[in-house]
């Protein structure tokens, strides 16, 4: 060290001394050679410990090294008792073994094959690998497809494969109470994911999207439906709302992965379309929910007409008025606050839906749910994003169980010979108009003529809400009305090939077309755009 301290202050003395620039440039730079070839001794000092010639510096550097630095543990492959990743699948397996072993105590043959139990179980869990492994598949050029086109895909095979579906059989009730379970969890996030801020900020273009292809859209699927497949003009207006919505499902994920790239983030198109997404899906489901009563509901249109109106304002006033309770009750100073506001809208949406269904009020549950859910989020500020990830985690667990029980209510054997071929004609000119009114409505609204194709090509695929709202015609025809069941199995065929075309190529438009259609910003991370926590939906 001394060396080295010698070396700086001749160099310091070089640098001070008046000689011509070029000696005195040599005279430094070998001088700080001089100083560096010194570290370099004084560091190969310390790490060899046969000529090293402070040997007992060494060995403190060393013994202090391993006193503080904890030892890595060997990685253990094969031993006895097993650990590790063995042991925890074992763990987990015999978990899952004396769970089922209770359950078989409890409820006997309802776990066992023909079951309802274990019927229900094979579809969560197929629907799950089913959309795990549609994840695996990655082609670099492509973007990855939504998960659920995978779990539809395994309930679909289920059904369709004689020797597994004859053993796996769930009841109707079950199914119908879970889709509109399922159809309650959408509802509260779409309530949730309501921000009124961006709301405000873009009203008139948000508007303008939420309302205009999801009428265009049911308005010209009625038409169609009318002249090619010979739907009665109700059941045609039906049908043309169950495809009107928009799926947050594959719109969100994909729009958030666009906006922290900075894609379009500058005009705000992902906060937009975000925004909207939540506004299609109520404006689709209230036009289900009044033409499913105007078909299935006995006395004359006007009588119809009052009951459905009568609907939308007991759902309204009685959501907001539980909203607001929600909104101080639980109060700040409990704990886990978030988990009971979680649990308080769950189980009054839930309650609202089924018990809406039992007391022939089919409209109000949901508009409940809507209502409640955003006006309880209005004071929630910044814990509004908590209550959002514990609805987001029901949700995971009902996705499974809706898109399996969707796919396994398509039979092939059961279809017309011609059934697929219209259904797919109605379906393909049903979007083709609403990527035109589309583009059409984003007219003079600021953007430029790349962003108003992406924003025409994202706004088509379909998903969740189509998933909820073509099995539940089917169950109210199969339950009120048996001689309407074939217009209802056509409707639940057209939702199945609705998801099967529209959400693969949907997530494949926005992930290709967004960074070649957007402008990118700059900086990304300084874009501070609020969008909600909608993840998944």
């Amino acid at each position: 060290l001394s060396g080295i301290s010698t070396c700086l202050a001749s160099a310091r003395s070089q640098v001070q001394s008046p000689v011509p620039k070029k000696t005195h440039l040599k005279s430094i730079s070998k001088i700080y050679c001089q100083a560096i070839l010194k570290i370099f001794v004084l560091l190969q000092t310390f790490r060899d410990p046969v000529n090293g010639s402070r040997k007992g510096t060494k060995e403190t550097v060393l013994l202090n090294s391993e006193e503080t630095i904890p030892q890595t543990k060997q990685r253990i492959y094969f031993s006895c008792p097993p650990q590790g990743l063995l042991n925890k699948v074992m763990t987990n397996g015999i978990i899952l073994f004396m769970s089922w072993c209770l359950l078989l105590v409890f409820l006997g043959n309802e776990v066992l094959p023909n079951g309802s139990l274990f019927g229900l179980v094979i579809i969560f869990y197929s629907a799950c690998v089913g959309g795990i492994l549609l994840q695996l598949i990655r082609i670099p050029p492509v973007p990855p497809l939504p998960p659920l086109l995978g779990m539809l895909l395994a309930g679909f095979i289920i059904r369709n494969i004689p020797s597994i579906a004859k053993h796996v059989k769930v009841p109707t009730w079950w199914s119908s109470t879970l889709r509109s379970t399922a159809l309650t969890v959408i509802l509260i996030r779409a309530g949730l994911g309501l921000d009124p801020k961006a709301l405000q900020q873009m009203k008139t273009v948000c508007f303008r999207l939420s309302f205009g292809p999801c009428l265009v859209e049911a308005c010209s699927a009625a038409v169609f439906s009318h002249f090619i497949m010979d739907f009665p003009w109700q059941w045609g207006f039906l049908l043309g709302f169950v495809l009107g919505a928009v799926s947050p499902a594959v719109v969100v994920p994909s729009m958030l992965r666009l906006q922290e790239a900075g894609y379009g983030a500058e005009k705000g198109i992902p906060t937009l379309l975000v925004a909207a997404s939540s506004m299609d899906d109520i404006v689709a489901i209230t036009g289900f929910n009044t033409f499913l009563n105007l078909i299935f509901s006995k006395g004359s249109v006007l009588h119809n007409i009052l009951s459905t109106v009568w609907d939308v304002l007991v759902g309204v006033l009685i959501g907001i008025v539980f909203g607001v309770f929600i909104q101080y009750f639980p109060s700040e100073d409990q704990e886990k606050v978030p988990m009971k506001r979680a649990f308080l809208i769950l189980s009054m949406s839930i309650s609202a839906v089924l018990g809406s269904q039992y007391i022939g009020l089919h409209g109000a549950g949901g508009l409940f749910t809507l209502v409640l859910s955003f006006t309880a989020g209005l004071k929630w500020a910044t814990e509004k994003t908590r209550v959002q990830k514990l609805i987001t985690s029901a949700w995971n667990f009902f996705e499974p169980l809706l898109f399996g029980l969707v796919g396994s209510e398509v039979s092939v054997s059961s279809l017309k010979s011609n059934a697929i071929g219209t259904c797919v004609i109605t379906l393909c000119l049903g979007v083709l108009f609403r990527i035109l009114s589309t583009f059409a409505l984003m007219c003079f609204a600021g953007f430029s003529f790349k962003e108003k194709i992406f924003i025409a090509l994202s706004w088509m695929p379909k998903a969740t809400v189509q998933a909820v709202l073509g099995p539940l015609a089917l169950e109210t025809a199969r339950l009120t009305a048996p001689h309407l069941e074939s217009y209802a199995k056509d409707v639940m065929t057209v939702a199945f090939l609705a998801i099967l075309v529209t959400a693969p190529n949907g997530a494949l438009f926005i992930g290709i077309l967004g960074p070649r259609f957007l402008t990118r910003h700059w900086d990304p991370s300084k874009v501070k755009l609020h969008l909600p926590a909608l993840e998944g939906h």
